[in-house]
């Protein structure tokens, strides 16, 4: 996990939705990152540092000098901002951004700003005349002219009644953004993976298709390790029985449905593309004409008249331009490493991902257990989780691929 023992520092200022940040302090720490919180005077108004002290594990900070009964003490605002490894300032006001955009410091989360010598991250929160005003907009340049990151401000329902832009990046989003800051590795830097993933279905006629039991949580795996680790993403996805999860501008998805669009797309990416993971359950016939009007039962009884689909991993094998890295998968009941070995030599592939349909593995479960299958041998895996499993086959890639 890229966030694991990563030391964050959030900054909270007082805009309503400081009462989402509870929930960005849990993300973090299931993630396993070291969460520490300061606040302004005026973020405790929206959220408790109670609450934000006991999700975090560590005493939330809110004051420059510390008073207690008997008791003054400077807070060392420079060494909280050295602990850092990311300061992230959420909700950050039309207020906290204008002061540190001009060096300006009247609080513990400003001198925090002013201090940081590690990434600062900015989430914008406001009503949307305010993120629209010029002013804002020239703090913001001043921030990002600085080397801070400004995270988008999505449109929605504001706390005014108003719609539109100035909304807080949801806590999914920024968790999700520190994942990415802190996993991109220096391998991926400019490269693009090629992915194909899920079912295709092949229609019988207007309503009926042929298909599989494809979830493509194995593809989803791989795009979102991809995503994580720096690389381009072009994935070709089949059609998705589930709700989607949220991607950044690293990711373009091409949504196809059948085989031959598939295979088209996937062609069609294939040059500008540095390694090629074809993951697809892609389905091996279809009929030979498609029936312009719903068949009845009976006359679909006596039989449908199929075609092979197109060869989707030998053809992207049989084009790829040297340097290309070439994966597919090989899904088996029985006698795989054969079958595999088979299909490696026959499709031109660098390596075949083999996993076996059973109720732990397979098509639509949450574990698999592969083995990645190449002309030097086999490497078997243990029973995992997909997202492990899509870890270990981009380490394949980072180890074997051409280093010129």
């Amino acid at each position: 996990m890229s966030l694991q023992g990563r030391r964050i520092l959030l900054a909270v200022s007082g805009g309503i939705a400081a009462y989402k940040i509870p929930l960005l302090v849990r993300l973090l720490r299931q993630s396993g990152a070291d969460v520490r919180v300061a606040m302004t005077p005026a973020a405790e108004e929206f959220v408790t540092p109670l609450t934000l002290a006991a999700l975090s594990g560590s005493p939330v900070e809110r004051h420059l000098v510390n008073q207690t009964t008997g008791r003054t003490a400077w807070n060392n605002h420079v060494h909280m901002a050295e602990w850092a490894e990311a300061l992230v300032v959420a909700p950050a006001t039309s207020n906290t951004i204008a002061k540190a955009a001009h060096g300006l410091c009247d609080n513990l989360v400003l001198s925090l700003v002013l201090s940081a010598k590690c990434p600062v991250f900015w989430a914008p929160a406001m009503d949307l005349d305010m993120y629209a005003y010029p002013a804002t907009r020239a703090n913001l340049d001043l921030l990002r002219a600085m080397g801070h990151s400004v995270w988008p401000s999505p449109e929605g329902e504001l706390a005014s009644g108003l719609s539109g832009a100035g909304r807080m990046s949801e806590p999914e989003f920024m968790h999700r953004a520190l994942e990415l800051h802190f996993g991109t590795r220096s391998f991926w830097s400019g490269k693009t993976l090629l992915l194909t993933s899920g079912p295709t279905e092949e229609s019988i006629d207007p309503v009926r298709f042929i298909s599989n039991g494809s979830s493509g949580k194995m593809g989803e795996a791989l795009a979102a390790e991809a995503e994580l680790r720096g690389a381009k993403v072009r994935w070709i996805r089949g059609p998705l029985r589930r709700a989607d999860r949220t991607w950044t501008d690293r990711v373009h998805i091409t949504s196809v449905r059948s085989a031959g669009e598939m295979h088209d797309a996937a062609l069609r990416a294939l040059e500008g593309s540095d390694v090629v993971i074809a993951a697809a359950a892609v389905a091996d016939f279809k009929p030979a004409e498609l029936r312009t009007t719903k068949s009845p039962k009976g006359e679909l009884a006596s039989g449908i008249n199929l075609v092979p689909t197109p060869d989707i991993l030998q053809s992207l094998g049989a084009q790829r331009r040297p340097g290309q890295v070439l994966i597919g998968f090989a899904l088996e009941t029985g006698n795989g490493v054969d079958s595999a070995r088979g299909k490696l030599a026959r499709k031109g592939a660098d390596a075949i991902v083999l996993n076996y349909a059973t109720a732990e593995t397979g098509m639509d479960s949450d574990t698999n257990q592969i083995s990645l299958v190449t002309a030097n041998g086999v490497e078997e895996g243990p029973l995992e989780s997909k997202v492990a499993a899509a870890q270990r086959i981009l380490d394949w890639v980072e180890r074997n691929a051409p280093t010129a």
